[in-house]
């Protein structure tokens, strides 16, 4: 075989190519192949071939057969793998070289053959699909060439080739060589379109690691076009494998192994590698960009994990960024507005599929991009801080924040700013890369933000120094230089900032050294807020820096209403030693309370790293920090703070508020806060026994000019004291031990002596008269002078004192009747100066009613209330019937009460101890509860009633407004344990409380039923408008708490329909509330629309119509609707009516969006022809309810000005949604030529033929101004002389009128349109507009006529010359 191989050879190399011919010939076609495989074999192959061209002339049969004969053996022989990878090449590339000398016969051979070669699987190593692009483009030259039995053009038998070889089974080995070769093949559109088809159908047949360089192929064959089926196969294929992902972990083992094939990091690896190579071919190919955005712009539900997180990498390139984070923001609060609106309506949920959460796949992304998603990380924080940009709360009037902090998040903007939050925090938890830059861009907002509310970044902080406390320390001088602002932020500001790092300063002395200097900077500012910063940033290192000898919060934790709240183990003398000498990890506890660092929160950091941190902890414990050394460092800043005592009252009044948490949290402290306030106190008690009043109030004021200002808060100076001193009697008395008569000495001295003085004033305060105080009955009280203000300060720190002396001597009384009468004796005193101030200050400027807010704490207030109504004992009984019988007292307690509670549920905070907690404040809440409901339910405000001669709110209505606002901040605050609060009111006769939250809900709301019902049940003069409204308002409260799917749920809908059908009170408050509780309600149960209808008819028959001839069929579905209270309906049916226009407005949009991403699915249109979609039935039956409903309206006789506005303004929506529909079924027409449904006709029948022609009428009424008529001909003059006025004003300055008349003629202006699409006469169905410029009223034309007919003949000459100038006067 060699010599014929050399033979050959050497013939090539020769001049003559005729023995090269007469050789080939002579040898055969089995010896020819034979000698081809082994030249190939051995590496000559290219000289064979090169002598086989040569010897094989294309213009000869036998030279073409010779040659398509190399083809055909070369091809299977370069893909056998026999041959070496270079050597295959050669071949290949000689071979191209040669391609466009065959025939057209042979190229249609070579094609089948290359199309049999996949379908079998015989292509490993795609080399030889090279040469296929070259044979197809000679094919397309040739005019003809015989394929099968026929002839076939060139460029059909390619589409033949082609069509067959997408058609056929690919095996997945060679998808992406196929891929590779279609690049070079030119293609048509329709052709590319089913290529790229066939191809990412293939996806799910691969090996996952086969994805990226695909993906990579499928790219570069997209610059053929096709780039949105490209981008959506791709996306929809990382897509289906998260869900297959999610239904794995979701339920385990049950999934077929097909699903669980694919492990979850490599999953991650594959996707982030391919959106790489998209956002790489997107850098070098702007018009793919153009296209995924688009693709992003029409599909805002169908965003998934790995979508949101190519999105973000894309968003890297500056070209793209804004219009990225654009999209992501509108698809947010889209997401989060319509999770919304799915909620709030039973309609639309009973219509709708689960809805795909947005912020969910975010969240998805941020625990993806943990698998080495480096070009995601970046695109994450951008969003983070975009989003709380963006959403955050935004000041209000003046800079004020509008929005209250601790509230649960529930609007959608609250909720986007609260994600954003939440990507930055397990971002930073997750990638070390971007911890710092997180941090920074933090510190930046909370410095140079001080415009605005910066709550959401300080909880941010918050969360980032609780995660990982030991991170943050590595960032400690990023926190070190935001110390040097404190002074200038503003005071929320700067207490959000201290307590979000107070943990970091127990761990690290040069961040604690840092914000001490910088505090003692502040405590001498020019700046009243700087000042305040200070003291605020010295209470805080006081609460938290414990000295030796401090007692565990669990040895005080029986002190009076005591905040303590953190807990530390508690040591003896040796354990505190000790704690001293060794490193303990206790003082890197963290709790939110508290504020302390746990190790166990820190993620684990490395070996090495965590024997450093160990070693840096040691040097710190053994140095310097430590208990022994607290108590220097502590003494040193209660000297810094007794400076304040001499500033403004403010500062002062930050002190005093800040001293018990101090004391009650660090009780070695409490011996010289003792000392400071008690000489603070001594400059303004009389020591002098026999004077009256025991207090000087004048050096409490400072007048500049003519303005006077309090310099000392006296009543709040006394709080504190008595707080502080209540809580070390009780500590003494629960940690009483032999070894602590020293200390006693000690403590003896300055409590007997704060003692004495209480008494003291206690006994000469009930003696002293209001003209010891320089008050005086007759006195001016206004603010309008500067003798007023003094007066009002003078009489409100003396009903302070009097207060904060109530209750210090109710705890110390022991339930003693003497002591009993001593305190009602000062109750007497401080109701005296109440009243006059009431009364007096009322004239001023300030309203009556503010009264100012009472210094009793929230627990003592909890507390007095239980003694008042709950206390049984026998052995108290004598005593508290002193404080029952003072009616004046019980009402001022429940009105503290209700103040208190309102205060918490503005602020989050509450006076007095444990007001800052929010453990104890629910405690308090819970035990409130309890006494209120006990009260209202057992004292039947009947009997109460019957004897009241004042006009002030019953104890009853007290009773129930404290509920109201218990339930009200419950569901605020603490949403979670609401079932908590009312399980804590026990004690109930009634039926046996059932556990669940649903049951034990719905049992209270049967209580209050009934009460409400009682209500209802009394005549018209007994009955009590306020308490059902507060009734009402809490039924709508607490029904919050019923899941819609709970049988209780709809036994309370049943309820509040009976109870709005039969009650008939002439109260427009009660109805307005009874009605908003069944709107509420039933939308939850069930599509409002029949309700809405039946309370229209309501609202036509009380009120008649405006064609006054035409008289109302008298119907009354609803009792609650009649002459008094329809008006007040009708505006509440207006705003539920736009509720229902939302929803069906959103649908027809989802409608829309859906038709146009679904242009190319014949199968849909076919189905919409043969039956109507489900959410078109129900917008069309919604919309064909409400036109009837409105139809009633818009014939009703209501009082010109809001109603009348309100229901034209409704009119107009109603137009603009039905031309949105038209709208709608003209696209539906244009893509699917589908026919219009029956119900759609019916609708436009009816908005033709009943309510456009009564909307002019009505126009006509509103114009003409002409209201309901009375009997009596001047009542009704009168009334139309008014209505005129208001008829014209209404014009004058409304749009409402134009508007309506507008969207009446866009929507007739569409329906033309649509007819002629649809070839249905629409049209038939609507009437001619009435001419609005030039109306003839035939009735009045006629009466004008009778009174000319009548007085024809009196008329003169003088007459017939005035006319001329009036017609002049016209024309004008």
């Amino acid at each position: 075989m060699k010599a014929e191989m050399d033979r050959i050879i050497s013939l090539s190399d020769g001049d003559s190519s005729l023995e090269l011919q007469k050789y080939l010939s002579s040898i055969g076609e089995e010896k020819l192949i034979t000698l081809i495989t082994q030249s190939a074999l051995k590496g000559k192959i290219v000289g064979v071939i090169k002598a086989i061209f040569k010897g094989s002339p294309p213009a000869s049969t036998e030279g073409s057969e010779r040659r398509l004969l190399l083809y055909q053996h070369s091809i299977p022989l370069c893909e056998s793998g026999d041959v070496h990878s270079e050597v295959a090449a050669d071949v290949i590339g000689l071979l191209m070289l040669e391609t466009h000398t065959l025939t057209g016969s042979s190229l249609a051979k070579l094609g089948e053959l290359f199309v049999k070669e996949i379908k079998v699987g015989k292509i490993t190593n795609g080399k030889s699909l090279e040469l296929f692009p070259t044979v197809l483009t000679a094919m397309t030259a040739c005019e003809k060439l015989s394929y099968g039995k026929g002839e076939l053009s060139g460029e059909e038998c390619k589409k033949q080739l082609i069509n067959s070889l997408c058609s056929s089974r690919w095996d997945p080995q060679c998808v992406i060589y196929l891929t590779t070769m279609f690049r070079d093949v030119p293609l048509s559109l329709d052709e590319l379109h089913f290529l790229v088809e066939k191809v990412l159908r293939m996806f799910s047949k691969l090996d996952l690691q086969a994805i990226p360089p695909l993906v990579y192929q499928l790219l570069l064959l997209s610059a053929k076009g096709c780039k949105k089926q490209v981008l959506d196969g791709i996306i929809s294929y990382f897509k289906q494998q998260d869900i297959n992902q999610h239904e794995e972990q979701s339920h385990g083992e049950s999934v077929d192994l097909e699903v669980q094939s694919i492990p979850q990091d490599q999953l991650r690896h594959v996707e982030g590698t391919v959106i790489l190579h998209i956002v790489f071919a997107v850098r070098l190919d702007h018009e793919l960009g153009r296209e995924f955005l688009k693709i992003i712009k029409t599909s805002y539900g169908d965003l998934c994990p790995f979508s949101v997180a190519l999105l973000l990498s894309v968003a890297r390139i500056q070209r793209y960024e804004e219009q990225v984070f654009d999209l992501l923001k509108g698809s947010i609060i889209k997401s989060f507005k319509d999770e919304q609106m799915l909620q709030g309506s039973k309609f639309l949920q009973d219509l709708l599929p689960k809805h795909c959460s947005v912020s969910q796949m975010i969240l998805d992304t941020v625990k993806n991009s943990v698998f080495g998603w480096d070009h995601v990380t970046q695109g994450l924080v951008q969003l983070g801080f975009f989003l709380m940009d963006t959403f955050g709360p935004k000041p209000g009037p003046f800079g004020k924040t509008t929005e209250v902090s601790a509230t649960v998040a529930r609007t959608p903007t609250q909720l986007a700013c609260k994600l954003g939050g939440q990507v930055l925090q397990q971002g930073f938890k997750m990638h070390e890369a971007i911890r710092g830059e997180i941090l920074e861009q933090v510190l930046n907002r909370l410095v140079t933000k001080t415009a605005s509310p910066v709550n959401h970044f300080l909880d941010l902080l918050c969360d980032i120094v609780t995660s990982a406390p030991m991170i943050l320390l590595e960032s400690s001088s990023k926190v070190t230089e935001t110390f040097d602002h404190l002074s200038y932020l503003p005071l929320a500001t700067v207490q959000g900032l201290l307590k979000a790092v107070q943990p970091l300063l127990k761990v690290s002395m040069s961040m604690k050294d840092a914000l001490i200097v910088v505090l003692r900077k502040a405590m001498f500012s020019s700046q009243l807020d700087g000042r305040k910063s200070a003291v605020a940033g010295f209470l805080l290192l006081l609460k938290n820096f414990k000295v030796l000898g401090s007692l565990a919060t669990s040895q005080c934790s029986q002190a009076i209403s005591s905040s303590q709240t953190r807990g530390e183990p508690s040591l003896g003398a040796s354990g505190q030693l000790n704690s001293c000498l060794r490193p303990r990890w206790d003082i890197l506890e963290i709790n939110p309370a508290a504020g302390a660092v746990t190790h166990r929160l820190c993620p684990a950091p490395h070996p090495r790293g965590v024997a450093l941190l160990l070693k840096k902890i040691q040097v710190d414990v053994h140095s310097r920090y430590n208990a022994a050394a607290n108590e220097a460092f502590c003494l040193e800043i209660l000297s810094s703070l007794r400076r304040c005592l001499g500033q403004q009252a403010d500062v002062r009044l930050m002190l005093y508020e800040g001293f018990y948490g101090v004391v009650s949290r660090n009780s070695q402290l409490a011996s010289s806060i003792m000392q400071t306030l008690l000489s603070q106190l001594r400059r303004y008690y009389e020591p002098e026994q026999d004077l009256l009043p025991p207090v000087k109030l004048q050096p409490c004021i400072t007048a500049h000019g003519e303005q006077v200002h309090i310099q000392e808060p006296l009543a709040h100076l006394m709080s504190c004291t008595v707080h502080c001193l209540l809580w070390l009697k009780n500590m003494r008395r629960s940690t009483k031990t032999d070894d602590d008569d020293d200390e006693d000495e000690d403590e003896e001295g300055y409590q007997s002596e704060l003692q004495t003085i209480l008494e003291s004033m206690t006994k000469r305060m009930i003696k002293s008269e209001m003209e010891d105080f320089e008050l005086d009955k007759s006195a001016e009280f206004s603010n309008a002078s500067s003798v007023g203000v003094k007066n009002n300060i003078f009489a409100v720190l003396v009903m302070g004192l009097y207060e904060v002396l109530i209750e210090y001597n109710f705890v110390n009384a022991n339930y003693s009747k003497i002591h009993f009468e001593e305190l009602m004796e000062l109750f007497n005193r401080y109701f005296k100066l109440w009243e006059i101030q009431k009364d007096k200050s009322g004239k001023g400027r300030l309203p009556s009613n503010k009264t100012p807010r009472s210094l009793l704490s929230m627990g003592f207030i909890s507390t007095l209330l239980t003694v008042l109504f709950r206390d049984s004992s026998q052995s108290r009984e004598e005593a508290l019937s002193v404080l029952r019988s003072n009616g004046e007292f019980v009402r001022y307690s429940l009105s503290t009460a209700v103040q208190k509670i309102q205060q918490l549920e503005e602020t989050g905070v509450a006076d007095g101890p444990g007001g800052k907690s929010s453990d104890l404040t629910f405690r308090f809440l819970c035990e409130m509860t309890s006494v209120l409901m006990w009260r209202y339910t057992n004292v039947p405000s009947a009997v109460e009633d019957a004897g009241k001669k004042d006009k002030r709110s019953s104890l009853s209505h007290l009773c129930l407004e404290g509920l109201l606002r218990i339930f009200t901040t419950c569901q605020q605050r603490y949403p979670d344990k609401m079932p908590m609060l009312l399980s804590s009111i026990g004690n109930s006769e009634d039926a046996a409380e059932p556990e669940d939250g649903d049951g034990m809900s719905y049992f209270y709301i049967r209580q209050f039923q009934r009460a409400l019902f009682a209500q209802l049940s009394r005549g018209e003069d007994d009955f009590n408008s306020k308490e059902a409204q507060l009734l009402v308002s809490i039924l709508s409260v607490l029904s919050l708490q019923l899941k819609p799917s709970s049988q209780q749920f709809v036994q309370m809908v049943t309820w509040t329909v009976k109870i709005c059908k039969e009650t008939s009170f002439e109260d427009s408050a009660l109805s307005k509330g009874l009605l908003s509780l069944l709107f509420s309600l039933h939308v939850l149960f069930k599509s409002p629309a029949s309700l809405l209808l039946e309370l229209c008819q309501d609202v036509h028959s009380h009120l008649g119509d405006i064609d006054q001839d035409v008289e109302v069929e008298n119907q009354s579905h609803f009792a609650i609707v009649n002459i008094k209270t329809a008006a007040t309906a009708a505006l509440l049916v207006f705003s539920q009516i736009d509720k229902v226009l939302d929803e069906v407005d959103w649908l027809i949009g989802r409608k829309k969006n859906q038709t146009a991403s679904d242009k190319s699915s014949p199968e849909e249109a076919t189905q919409a022809a043969g039956q109507q979609d489900p959410v078109e039935k129900a917008v069309t039956l919604q919309l064909g309810t409400l036109l009837t409903a409105l139809n009633e309206l818009v014939q009703t006789t209501l009082q010109l000005g809001t109603c009348t506005i309100t229901l034209l303004r409704e009119l107009s929506r109603t137009y603009t949604i039905l031309t949105s529909l038209v709208k709608y079924y003209i696209q539906v027409c244009a893509t699917q030529n589908g026919n219009l449904p029956a119900r759609f006709e019916k609708l436009v029948k009816l908005s033709g033929s009943h309510l456009t022609p009564q909307c002019y009428s009505f126009i006509t009424y509103v114009q003409g101004g002409e209201s309901c008529g009375g009997v009596d001909d001047k009542k009704k003059k009168k009334r139309n002389e008014v209505n005129i006025v208001a008829s014209s004003k209404l014009i004058r300055e409304t749009k409402a009128i134009p508007n309506l008349i507008f969207s009446i003629e866009q929507y007739e202006k569409f329906l033309i349109t649509l007819s002629k699409k649809s070839k249905v006469n629409l049209m038939q169905y609507m009437k001619l507009s009435t001419s609005r410029d030039f109306r003839i009223n035939a009735a009045t034309l006629d009466a004008a006529l009778q009174e000319q007919g009548d007085s024809q003949e009196a008329v003169s000459q003088d007459a017939e010359e005035t006319q001329e100038p009036k017609r002049k006067k016209r024309k004008q």
